[in-house]
């Protein structure tokens, strides 16, 4: 088996034209690491917050 290519990659994943590999979980650059550790964070809570809201829904 042999690695992918960033254009097969694309492909594969089926997002061809609308997003990159690089960019995973909101890392989008290596060299921000600081930031983007806030960004998943941001993201975490905002998931849970999501899923507490939609079950406190789901008992009224």
């Amino acid at each position: 088996m042999r690695e992918l290519k960033t254009e097969e990659l694309m492909f594969v994943s089926g997002g061809e034209g609308v997003c990159t590999p690089n960019n995973i979980y909101g890392i989008s650059q290596p060299t921000s690491l600081g930031q983007d550790l806030i960004n998943i964070y941001e993201g975490a809570v905002a998931f849970t917050s999501h899923v507490i809201e939609r079950v406190a829904m789901a008992f009224d």
